[in-house]
């Protein structure tokens, strides 16, 4: 099976309206830039994003919420958006918030063939509201389902022919677990091997997981929340 794709436009050829993605990184760090940029030349519309935060305006996911390609956000985090706001307010934007945890207790149940998960997470608040409830040793638990996702876009640091992925610090964060869940996942990396260069005691994502790669081009990786210490 060959994996690798000439470019971001090349392996997201297909990637249809309405399709429900996954988006690796943290904050803004480790996301899928070339992927997002891809998707933003092609016009997709009215996508379901599964991801830890919705970018910021003018970066990240923010840039699919700016041209209106967003139906649904499932995320936990979305604080650093004013686009989104302006858009969930309004009634535009289909917005499901879930704690952190459970965000990515679902991307993992999906890799690992897993329905369904129970969890405390959200017992007694609005996030239980229409959800099955069990208890288990005298403590309520919620069952929250695993992700469906059409595609996963992850970013890695460096990945082989084969698609074996290695992530750098920060960057390891929901990738790995999104790797694993998509139906197709493609990977975008900084730098691209031959199969073999890689040692596989340094691999945090086997290619098995892996349909598409290519090797990404400028990187901006942006600081969302820059703190600098005063000097004494």
């Amino acid at each position: 099976m060959e994996k690798v794709y000439a470019n971001a436009a090349e392996a997201l050829n297909d990637v249809f309206d309405g399709a429900t993605a996954m988006f690796g990184g943290f904050g803004l760090c480790g996301i899928p830039e070339n992927c997002i940029a891809a998707l933003v030349q092609k016009g997709t519309k009215n996508l379901t994003c599964i991801a830890n935060n919705a970018g910021v305006d003018d970066f990240g996911i923010g840039l699919l919420l700016q041209r209106k390609l967003v139906r649904k956000m499932i995320s936990s985090y979305v604080g650093e958006n004013a686009e989104f706001e302006r858009q969930l307010l309004s009634g535009e934007l289909e917005v499901e918030l879930i704690p952190q945890g459970t965000l990515a207790t679902r991307c993992m149940a999906a890799g690992y063939g897993m329905p369904a998960i129970f969890t405390p997470a959200g017992v007694g608040t609005e996030v239980a509201i229409g959800k099955e409830v069990r208890t288990f040793n005298n403590k309520e638990y919620l069952l929250e389902y695993a992700f469906e996702a059409d595609f996963a876009f992850i970013k890695a640091w460096k990945g082989d022919t084969e698609g074996n992925l290695i992530f750098k610090e920060t960057a390891r964060n929901f990738n790995p677990l999104m790797a694993m869940a998509g139906k197709i996942t493609i990977a975008e990396v900084e730098e691209l091997v031959p199969a073999g260069e890689l040692d596989p005691n340094q691999v945090h994502t086997p290619g098995i997981y892996v349909h598409r790669i290519f090797k990404g081009i400028n990187y901006e990786k942006r600081i969302e929340q820059r703190t600098v210490r005063k000097l004494s």
